[in-house]
């Protein structure tokens, strides 16, 4: 390769390594392709969801508390009265991200296409700033979800959420509010605040920027393990909704015995148990 051609290389990556690192520029979307999307950070697009899967709000039994709380905050949102953002945390397997694609569909339903929904992955959480100023520019109202976050040891992308459920200096857009789900209440694990307390010259200011990241939701849902009877409620529910012919007290019998040898009552292994039924009397579900 002559100096000429190795210099026109070099500038080319050199050219395309900037092009990378940079902020970018104007980008759109059709917001009107779908009423789901999921956010790419690499490209900062937004992929159209044709359709979310999701099981109905009638299906997820033992939640009504939070059930009710996230649906009218989402409604209020759907119209443009003040609502909040939204923490949804505790137990596996409960419903939580069920709960909010239910709760998104559910308010569509009664208000046709009022809502979007764009999904951020947990490892594209710094790109949320991007998201925001693409968000900033349009009139549909958005619920940004994010499902199962947390942050762990050393890592700082907790700040840009944190920037974004405060606002920063232009505030946050008045057409987004932001939905997370997660196992921990305070989105951080106990080791690493009680290390930041223990080493910290002061220990209260230390972990307070970490800490205070949840008190940013101004909802706070928990989610709790599920007596037997609401587990068995859950069952029932299922199979009625999709007409699996098995006598009731069958059905309880092979509900308490599949929980038990999965050593948990949940919605999640409520569905496990109705998929392996249902294959086993060869119906299909949907």
């Amino acid at each position: 390769m002559t100096d000429k051609a190795s210099i026109e290389a070099q500038l080319h990556r050199i050219a395309e390594a900037l092009e990378r690192l940079a902020p970018p520029g104007s980008v759109t979307a059709d917001f009107m392709a779908a009423d789901a999307f999921v956010w790419d950070a690499e490209t900062t697009a937004l992929v159209p969801v044709p359709e979310v899967a999701r099981v109905d709000l009638s299906l997820l039994k033992g939640i009504d508390r939070v059930r009710d709380i996230l649906l009218d905050n989402t409604r209020r949102f759907a119209r443009g009265l003040p609502a909040n953002n939204a923490l949804l945390w505790g137990a596996r397997g409960m419903g939580k991200s069920s709960l909010v694609k239910a709760a998104h569909a559910a308010v569509n339903e009664e208000i046709p296409h009022s809502l979007i929904l764009i999904e951020i992955h947990r490892e594209d959480i710094e790109s949320l700033p991007r998201l925001m100023s693409l968000l900033r520019g349009q009139d549909r109202p958005a619920i940004i979800f994010c499902d199962d976050l947390s942050f762990d040891h050393d890592d700082t992308s907790y700040k840009s959420l944190k920037a974004v459920l405060e606002g920063g200096i232009e505030g946050r857009p008045h057409n987004v509010i932001f939905y997370a789900t997660s196992n921990r209440r305070h989105l951080m694990p106990r080791d690493m605040v009680e290390n930041e307390r223990s080493t910290a010259i002061n220990p209260s200011e230390a972990v307070e920027e970490k800490v205070s990241l949840s008190d940013r939701f101004g909802l706070w849902l928990g989610f709790h393990n599920c007596s037997q009877a609401d587990f068995l409620g859950m069952v029932e529910a299922y199979a009625a909704h999709y007409g699996l012919m098995i006598e009731t007290e069958r059905l309880h019998a092979e509900a308490i015995e599949w929980a038990a040898t999965r050593g948990a009552r949940s919605g999640r292994v409520a569905w496990q148990y109705i998929q392996d039924l249902a294959g086993r009397l060869g119906q299909q579900l949907g």
